[in-house]
């Protein structure tokens, strides 16, 4: 046998997470496989706090900050689940 075979390197389990921060907690708000499809999910994030600004300080709840960061597949919490624009889950804030 005088050819080379090519084995497939391993697969690449970069995701693109969109990290919602309230002051020291942070949380995982949805992954993404493209930064670009993560930078425009915060970008409506944010859209989506302007909006509804008047209502979360008439409230005193503090708004919440996005921020776009890689991770890894296996860095993932078992039993993470995607969290709202406003960073409400089950009618409490993250």
């Amino acid at each position: 046998m005088t050819e080379v075979i090519r084995l497939p390197t391993g697969r690449d389990d970069t995701l693109w997470a969109v990290v919602a921060s309230l002051g020291r907690v942070n949380r995982i708000a949805e992954i993404y496989p493209s930064r670009l499809a993560a930078l425009a999910d915060r970008t409506w994030r944010e859209q989506q706090v302007t909006a509804y600004a008047g209502f979360l300080q008439s409230s005193r709840q503090p708004l919440p900050r996005y921020s776009v960061a890689p991770i890894r597949r296996g860095d993932l919490p078992k039993a993470w689940k995607p969290l709202p624009a406003l960073g409400f889950l089950r009618g409490q804030f993250f």
